[in-house]
């Protein structure tokens, strides 16, 4: 098939230009995500590039045209252009000399077919003239972006085994992108699903948070466990945890609610806080990722009855995934600000009180008493404390 790259805005950037002046036309090709989106359509933020030239060339010609570079992947051949319109990755062509399916010893290779042979879907193997925006396509990438299938270059198990980490992409973007299985990726997937256990734990947690932000991926969740792919990456959700993954994204979208991967983890795993944070610790998140977890997994039924105190005394965006996940209604959290006390310490040591642990103990009986109310207005806290004091 042909095909023209459309009419893009990316297209015109001038950054760009300067780059396809500094390297030459000839020499390089705009690659991946931003050919595949632009065919589709969508928004495109980063624009990788290919290119014949090897790193030191192109660090070289970009310096002698002003342009910037930072070898953010040298030993992979990886350079950074830093331009004014967004940064760009320029990667020498490569072939892959050995795998072990975690790690390639790579070369550098001359020929833009050869460099696309090792990538991992004929979908992110397109490549477009920076001058003519002609498509390059050299696996049937086109014909598979019009029917919606994520299928992977050559062989799908000798693809997998170069990389076991091509099992989670394969799903992430057949959720985002495919409409038509491919019978070869699917059974490829099932059969090395155990050698995601060789990957590093990060990885795999990036791959899951990538999947679990896509607008609906519960159906490719499901199909993940029904290949016992899921088991080997979170062996803790079952069944009833997917549905209950399919009940909270439809509870988004009626209340207009965005996508938050560490509610939909939640959904997949048992309301238990230590499960949540024993999870959390072999993906190795975060550190704010892990105490979100942690929080939300912990669901209390007042949470339906009192969110804004639940959003109080934790955070407006842990109210919203506990009820949530309860099947609540998020309406009383819309567009409320969390409010502080209207009241210091000092205030009740001006009445008498011994500034210490009575102080402190006297206000946590005024908030406390605030939040029960509804969050009242200052005179309303004065009273409040007044009634406390007279007891």
């Amino acid at each position: 098939m042909f095909a023209e790259l459309p009419d893009a805005a990316w297209t015109k950037r001038e950054g760009l230009r300067a780059l396809t002046n500094a390297l030459g036309a000839e020499n390089i090709r705009w690659v991946g995500g931003a050919i595949r989106d632009s065919l589709l359509g969508t928004d495109v933020n980063d624009v990788d590039c290919a290119t014949k030239l090897l790193p030191d060339d192109v660090i070289e010609r970009c310096k002698d045209a002003g342009i910037r570079t930072v070898p953010t992947g040298i030993d992979h051949g990886t350079v950074t252009a830093i331009l004014k319109d967004g940064p760009v990755e320029i990667t020498t062509l490569r072939r892959d000399v050995a795998t072990d399916g975690r790690r390639a010893t790579v070369a550098y290779a001359k020929d833009w077919q050869e460099d696309a042979a090792r990538r991992d879907f004929t979908i992110n193997a397109l490549f477009a003239h920076p001058d003519t925006l002609e498509v390059s396509d050299y696996f049937g990438g086109l014909a598979d972006l019009e029917a919606r299938t994520v299928r992977f270059i050559g062989d799908a198990r000798q693809r997998i085994r170069e990389d076991h980490l091509r099992i989670l992409r394969y799903f992430r973007f057949q959720a985002r992108f495919g409409a038509e299985l491919d019978n070869q990726a699917e059974e490829a997937c099932a059969e090395l699903a155990s050698t995601l256990k060789g990957l590093s734990r990060e990885r795999i947690a990036a791959e899951l948070t990538a999947l679990l932000t896509l607008p609906n991926p519960q159906p490719t969740v499901a199909r993940m466990r029904k290949l016992g792919v899921l088991q080997e990456v979170l062996p803790e959700a079952c069944p009833q945890h997917i549905e209950l993954l399919s009940a909270v994204i439809n509870s988004e979208k009626e209340q207009i609610v965005a996508p938050a991967p560490m509610r939909r983890m939640a959904a997949l795993l048992p309301p238990i806080p230590d499960v949540a944070d024993a999870v959390a610790s072999r993906l190795r998140l975060s550190r704010a990722q892990r105490a979100h977890l942690n929080a939300v997994a912990e669901r209390k039924l007042e949470d339906l009855s009192d969110p804004r105190a639940l959003a109080y005394r934790e955070s407006i965006d842990i109210a919203i995934d506990r009820v949530l996940l309860q099947g609540g209604d998020t309406a009383p959290l819309k567009a409320w600000t969390v409010p502080q006390l209207p009241m210091k310490g000092g205030e009740i040591v001006e009445r008498g009180i011994s500034a210490g642990p009575e102080v402190a103990a006297t206000l946590r009986k005024v908030e406390d008493q605030w939040i029960k109310e509804g969050f009242p207005r200052r005179d309303r806290v004065l009273e409040i404390l007044n009634e406390i004091l007279s007891r």
